[in-house]
């Protein structure tokens, strides 16, 4: 992973979403913490032009977030905080298949790389359901699997346990924690990120602190008054 943020900013209208900002992201595992609002997810969506800069810029493994878009769109794949948003087939193996039929792959290359991704993830018993009807653990898999067979060197979680209960919870981390890719995971759920190699703190749209998660986590608690 080489993320670089140059003097990197994001206005929406007269607001500020992310002030100034420049830092480099290197590690295989990192975390990103902070209040409702504080900018973390504007960060976080920068790293795969999701959010452009107002100002200043982003790279990607070396690419830049606007005028290579479309390849940091392959290199930064980006599981959403809701995956039902992401989810554009009825079919479980459908919606996974999706994203590989556009490459000009042949029909048996496209089936055998779903079907990997399934097993992967441990839902190949899944193949057949209708997205609706899954549970919200079973969603969040579907979807990490919808992302991971497009091969993207990085993956970018935000929110990945929000409204699991603890059993999908537990399910999902460890889905988590068994990824080969360099992962951010965008969280309110700092059991999820007290071991990743560097956590990051944002409040009202300003890198609070930078380091090791013991440290982090303890500055987010005083922000947060708890």
């Amino acid at each position: 992973m080489d993320i670089r943020f140059t003097d990197c900013a994001v206005r929406f209208g007269e607001r500020v979403a992310l002030h100034p900002l420049t830092l480099t992201l290197n590690e295989k595992r990192i975390g990103i913490i902070g209040l409702n609002g504080s900018g973390k997810t504007t960060f976080a969506r920068l790293i795969n032009g999701l959010v452009k800069p107002s100002s200043g810029g982003v790279t990607v493994n070396g690419l830049d977030t606007i005028k290579d878009d479309r390849a940091v769109l392959s290199e930064a794949g980006f599981i959403f905080q809701n995956p039902h948003n992401q989810l554009i087939m009825p079919i479980v193996a459908e919606d996974i298949a999706f994203g590989l039929k556009n490459r000009g792959l042949s029909r048996e290359e496209v089936d055998r790389r779903m079907q990997a991704a399934l097993s992967r993830f441990g839902i190949e018993h899944l193949a057949r359901r209708r997205v609706h009807e899954l549970s919200g653990g079973e969603t969040q898999l579907v979807a990490m699997a919808s992302v991971v067979v497009t091969d993207p060197k990085i993956l970018i979680l935000d929110e990945p346990t929000n409204q699991l209960d603890l059993k999908n919870r537990r399910r999902v981390a460890a889905a988590i924690d068994d990824l080969p890719e360099d992962t951010v995971v965008i969280t309110h759920d700092l059991g999820l990120v007290e071991n990743v190699e560097r956590l990051l703190l944002f409040h009202e749209g300003r890198l609070a602190f930078d380091g090791n998660p013991q440290d982090a986590i303890r500055r987010y608690h005083e922000i947060a008054g708890c």
